[in-house]
Formats: structure tokens, sequence, C-alpha cells
């Protein structure tokens, strides 16, 4: 290897040393705030999901608006500090990837559209009569690492695992993860896009035998 190589190596291995410490606690910084001030607005304010429940995807429309209320209210204040402190970070950046989900298919989903061209007017900060999702997306990608990747190192989390002796997670992108992340993806996009939703979770259908044949041998 040359030593312009060596260099440019030795540089990527530094960011990316640096980067399990500081990626994941910006996206942490940013959704901590933006969820615990959505909590304590509904917290301090009057329930208004009765106006709209009937919009939540199923099965949360038949849950009772006070009790979708105050579960939207605790899991944003809860959510967002646990966010902040890098605790039980997959389980949370999960919960409020659902809750946001719900939450643009209620309120900034367009409700009307026949085709991309008219989704694609949807993706805006102002509401035009056409959606508003771009906001809520944005959130719903940023959760996306810490789902999978977890906190980082700068996380209680992190420090849970070291004083636990855990070992090192050995990443895996085998048949039996697609298969279980498109199973349980499916159901969440089909709040949203009904047909690719059923075929994300018919894919992942299709990955567990497949998963389970290549097991047994």
């Amino acid at each position: 290897m040359s030593d312009s190589n060596r260099g440019l190596t030795a540089f990527r291995d530094r960011l990316e040393g640096i980067g399990a410490w500081l990626a994941p606690l910006g996206l942490r910084l940013v959704l901590a705030w933006e969820f615990f001030e959505a909590g304590r607005e509904k917290f301090r304010g009057e329930n208004w999901f009765g106006q709209i429940v009937e919009a939540f995807p199923f099965p949360f429309d038949r849950v009772p608006a006070q009790l979708s209320w105050s579960m939207a209210t605790w899991f944003e204040l809860v959510g967002g500090i646990a966010l902040l402190l890098g605790l039980g970070t997959r389980f949370f950046a999960a919960s409020l990837f659902v809750l946001t989900v719900v939450a643009t298919a209620a309120v900034h989903w367009p409700t009307d559209w026949m085709g991309l061209a008219q989704l694609a007017q949807g993706y805006a900060i102002s509401d035009d009569g056409a959606g508003n999702y771009k906001l809520p997306l944005i959130f719903l990608v940023m959760l996306v690492p810490l789902i999978f990747n977890g906190a980082g190192r700068l996380s209680v989390d992190a420090l849970i695992a070291r004083l636990a002796s855990q070992s090192p997670p050995r990443p895996q992108g085998d048949a039996l993860g697609w298969g279980l992340v498109l199973l349980v993806s499916g159901p969440v996009v089909a709040m949203l896009l009904p047909m690719p939703g059923l075929l994300i979770s018919a894919a992942g259908l299709l990955l567990l035998p497949l998963a389970a044949r290549r097991c047994g041998h």
C-alpha cells in the first residue's frame, strides 16, 4: 500500500472513530429538543385529538382520543429525555418513529392524491392544501440511524454496555435480519402507502423461510 493510500485509510479510520462519538449525538440533540417541545405543548394544551382521531391509521383510530393524547404526550416527553441521554435509544427512537408516522398520516399527509406528482406537492413546510409532510419526513430519516445503530459511544446505553462487559456488535446483513426488518417495517409504511407497505411485508415473509433453510444447513 502506498503512503498516500495509508494516509487516506488512517484519516478515514479516525473520522469513523470520532464519528462513533459525535455523529449520533447531533441527531439525538435535535430530535430530543423537537420531541420534548412537542410533548410539552401537548402537556400544557388541550386535547384536540378528538377532532382527527378518525384520520388516524388502523389500529390507532380504535384507541380513545384521551388515551392517544396521553400516550403521545408522554412518549414525546420521556422519549425526548431518553434520546438526550442516549438511554433505551433504539426503543424510544422506534416508538417515536411510529408516532411520527401516525401524526403524518393524520395531519400532514395529502388527503387526496392521484399520483406521485400530486404526492410530491405535499413535500413542503407550509400547508397549501396538498399536505405538509416535509418536516416529519426529515425527523423519520433522522430516527433511522438511531434505530439501527443506537446512540453511539457518548451515551448511557454505551456506558451500560461497558459496565456489563457486553461484547461489541458483529454486524450481520443476512436474510434473517432483512426478513425481520422488512416484516416489521411493512405495516408502518402501509399507514401512509398501503400497497408498498404490503409488498415490503410480503418480501419479509419470503425471506424468513430462506433464512430458516440456511440456518438449518
